[in-house]
């Protein structure tokens, strides 16, 4: 019953006086919920365990772990990964919130180690990264989570396909009849966007405020289909604030 597994964490939520429940997002497990007793003491021990439980920190947990039950135990935890600028810096601090809050909305259960991947990659980028590859991270998010859920965007800009229809996932020759395309710089910029291979690679990136907005906001919608709880993000209209 007892595992070492990473664990990213998505949701805290107090538990009486000194315990909280924890929400993340593991390598082994998929998205588990565990009791943390005594963090929220105010003994220096409690407070120095407390700063392990914030939204995008990544951990190494060692966990009591039983398929029957819902609510799980952690015995210890430790960092993985120790950010250097993701809680100081203001814009690094608002994409990884955004993140967090995407991912609240479109977790699975199941084990996903791919996806576990990219979101540990993810956060580790946005830790590192210059101001460029930052405001970029968000939609470069949004692309490969839709794709590695099976259901992504498709294709790049040409000649004869310069409209990129969103509700299809794919770039055609002629606008649709809905609303849901992006086409001449934009539709550009997103093919951009689909043909990164390498991080680095969104350095290269530069579009305008409204641009981006465009496109942030049409790629989150994109992936809300296939929710059916998906609701509104509350941190997108900061995130926008301070991209612009």
């Amino acid at each position: 019953m007892l595992h070492n597994t990473k664990g990213i964490v998505l949701r805290v939520t107090k538990y009486g006086d000194t315990s909280i429940i924890l929400t993340a997002y593991t390598e082994l497990f998929g998205v588990q919920q565990y009791m943390v007793k005594g963090v929220r003491v105010t003994s220096k021990k409690g407070a120095n365990k407390g700063v392990f439980y914030q939204p995008a920190a990544i951990l190494q947990m060692e966990v009591y772990h039983s398929p029957m039950k819902q609510l799980q135990m952690v015995k210890e935890v430790s960092w993985d990964f120790v950010y250097q600028n993701v809680y100081s810096d203001v814009l690094r601090n608002a994409v990884a919130t955004y993140i967090v809050e995407v991912l609240q909305q479109t977790m699975q259960p199941e084990p996903h180690p791919e996806l576990f991947y990219l979101i540990e990659d993810t956060f580790k980028q946005l830790d590192n990264g210059g101001p460029q590859l930052v405001g970029n991270l968000p939609i470069y998010f949004l692309i490969h989570l839709s794709q590695t859920m099976g259901f992504g965007l498709q294709g790049k800009y040409t000649a004869t396909s310069s409209v990129l229809d969103v509700r299809e996932g794919q770039f055609v020759e002629k606008v649709p009849a809905h609303p849901y395309f992006l086409e001449g710089a934009e539709a550009q910029t997103a093919s951009s966007f689909l043909q990164v291979q390498f991080y680095n690679d969104l350095d290269t990136i530069v579009l305008s405020g409204t641009q981006r907005k465009k496109i942030l906001e049409l790629f989150q919608l994109s992936l809300s289909w296939h929710y059916k709880k998906f609701s509104n993000i509350k941190s997108l209209p900061i995130l926008q604030e301070v991209l612009r």
